[in-house]
């Protein structure tokens, strides 16, 4: 990776530096619909959004925001934003329906598509290669506690970097694995479902496991000068006092939402904490002779997607919880201030805390923030206009978190604002809204949102005023 300016000019406007990457981000499954179309079979998303009970209204991903069929609308957007890179992710089951076996060439010719028109519109591709939609066949298999499925997403990454590895620079392994393992498989608030404990940490493992083994086969099969890196959303942990107690919190969410990925990904080894810390549940006997190693491979960057902190203190945790062999021994405080309309707190210092402990953490590794955004009640009025002074003020707030972290050293080579669209929001359904380009779902019509207009106006001075 090309390194950009150390620090931003000295003028009166926050400038970010030479080559700072603006972008934006989505995700396959919420945004793309087509669920059946070319070849595409259930993914665990497709499953759990048509079980009762799971989903808010019983919404699905059938149609989301249409963006399979309106892809070259879609980066005309971008193009009017100018944003510089597009952070995309992948349909597994729409490349490889089994998750097994030869790619369905009609799914890579969408992807092959959106890359060549990302490209002509002077856009970089930012490839995510799963963002939560294992394919339905290989949970029935096992899903990510079973040892097999980083195998096969080897092999799947191995079929998207031959299609596509000659016009995409950057790419991603996972996102945000702590969803997938945790709230997938512990809480059992996003697909596949589950509330297995044990069945998390396997997860964990084995999502660490596939990154590392996926980036030996990127590695292959890109071209030298390509970029591997990993996506995760790193808590930013408080205590609610300074006790001991609060303290102890502090460090078992840690262990459980942060270095139970940074310290095998970058220092190739397990948390000692978090071993003890849930002996009940596990010997971690699943973690076999080599896995480290394979998983510490090198990557070129780290992103960080920060939404807002989290309070915790000691006490027990009254609301099904993720953190198994933690819940006993921390409960999750309400944080002060004003909140999103997901109900989370906004507090940008959360986000600079991590990027300048990151810094520290890890000096020689880029940064890049692969998401943030905030969710509000946003609504078109009689003219057709849609105002979000919330969002502004949270973007503005973020941005101005990332720049006082950059002239404190951290390397932060890019920012990427969630999301282009308003989609598909998980176990949320449609009720819940990122997008700084408003979808009116019922006519699939796009309107840009005053957020967009200033992201747009961001970009184009390279900084904030």
């Amino acid at each position: 990776m090309t390194a950009v300016d150390a620090r931003p000019e000295t003028t009166t406007e926050r400038r970010f530096p030479t080559g700072f990457r603006w972008g934006t981000a989505t995700a396959a499954y919420q945004i793309e619909g087509a669920a059946s179309e070319d070849g595409r079979t259930p993914s665990i998303w497709d499953t759990f959004s048509r079980t009762p009970g799971k989903v808010r209204n019983g919404d699905t991903g059938d149609i989301a925001a249409d963006h399979y069929h309106r892809m070259t609308e879609d980066v005309a957007l971008m193009r009017e934003l100018g944003v510089t890179d597009y952070r995309f992710s992948v349909s597994w089951s729409r490349v490889q329906p089994t998750g097994r076996g030869p790619a369905v060439q009609r799914g890579l010719d969408f992807y092959r598509g959106l890359v060549d028109e990302l490209l002509s519109a002077g856009i970089r591709p930012v490839l995510t290669l799963y963002h939560w939609d294992l394919p339905q066949e290989l949970e029935d298999a096992g899903g990510w506690p079973h040892r097999d499925t980083a195998q096969r997403f080897a092999e799947y990454a191995g079929l998207v970097a031959g299609a596509l590895g000659d016009r995409v620079p950057t790419w991603t392994t996972l996102n945000e694995p702590w969803c997938a393992a945790f709230l997938g498989y512990a809480a059992g608030v996003h697909a596949p479902g589950h509330t297995r404990p044990e069945a998390a940490l396997r997860a964990a493992h084995h999502l660490n496991l596939a990154h590392g083994l996926a980036t030996g086969v990127l590695r292959d099969a890109l071209p030298a000068k390509a970029e591997v890196s990993l996506t995760l959303n790193l808590h930013a942990v408080r205590p609610l006092t300074d006790s001991p107690e609060d303290l102890d919190a502090v460090h078992r969410i840690d262990a459980l939402g942060n270095r139970v990925f940074l310290d095998p990904v970058f220092h190739g080894r397990l948390p000692r904490d978090l071993v003890d810390d849930t002996a009940a549940l596990t010997d971690w006997s699943f973690v076999k002779d080599g896995d480290l190693a394979t998983i510490s491979a090198p990557v070129d960057s780290l992103g960080i997607n920060y939404y807002s902190p989290t309070v915790v203190a000691s006490g027990t945790s009254d609301s099904p919880s993720p953190w198994p062999g933690a819940d006993e021994h921390v409960r999750f405080v309400p944080a002060p201030g004003p909140r999103t309309a997901m109900d989370w707190p906004v507090d940008a210092t959360g986000l600079y805390d991590l990027l300048t402990g990151l810094r520290d953490e890890l000096p020689d590794v880029p940064l890049m923030v692969t998401e943030n955004g905030a969710a509000y009640d946003d609504y078109a009025d009689p003219s057709g206009a849609v105002h979000d002074p919330e969002r502004v003020a949270y973007l503005r707030a973020h941005l101005e978190a990332v720049h006082r972290a950059i002239e404190d050293g951290a390397d932060v080579r890019g920012y990427f604002l969630w999301s282009l669209l308003d989609n598909f929001e998980w176990a949320y359904g449609y009720g819940k809204r990122f997008g700084a380009v408003h979808v009116d779902f019922a006519t699939q019509r796009r309107t840009p949102k005053d957020s967009a207009r200033w992201y747009a106006r961001v970009i184009g001075r390279g900084g904030l005023d």
